[in-house]
């Protein structure tokens, strides 16, 4: 049976963990012990961004939503209760660009659903 030597399978796990790592600082980059541990957490953080990113948006998107509305008079809290029992189905999102670009069709928006 033939000797079998695993230089060439470390080697390519290696230069695995070492692509994902490329950039990070010091020995996270380079020696192998500290490189998987760094990619292990990065990952981990990485995920927790996008969960988080979710979350900010939608908070940015509500105070852009409730600038407009308090120029109209009424709170965000109260819009959203109206938009509900109107069964009208705009999103956040959408409100929020509508905030940004094109105010009077939200003020149109806003006043409807209103009254």
């Amino acid at each position: 049976m033939a000797r079998v030597k695993r230089g060439v399978a470390s080697k390519k796990s290696h230069k695995n963990v070492f692509s994902k790592t490329k950039g990070f600082r010091h020995g996270r980059k380079n020696l192998i012990k500290l490189a998987k541990q760094a990619s292990v957490r990065a990952q981990k953080n990485a995920y927790i961004g996008r969960k988080l990113k979710k979350r900010n948006f939608k908070s940015l998107w509500i105070l852009k939503i409730n600038a407009i509305c308090r120029m109209q008079g009424t709170t965000y809290s109260r819009f959203i209760g109206a938009m509900r029992k109107s069964e009208a189905k705009i999103d956040r999102k959408e409100l929020a660009q509508m905030a940004a670009n094109d105010q009077k069709a939200l003020e149109k928006i806003i006043q409807s659903v209103s009254n």
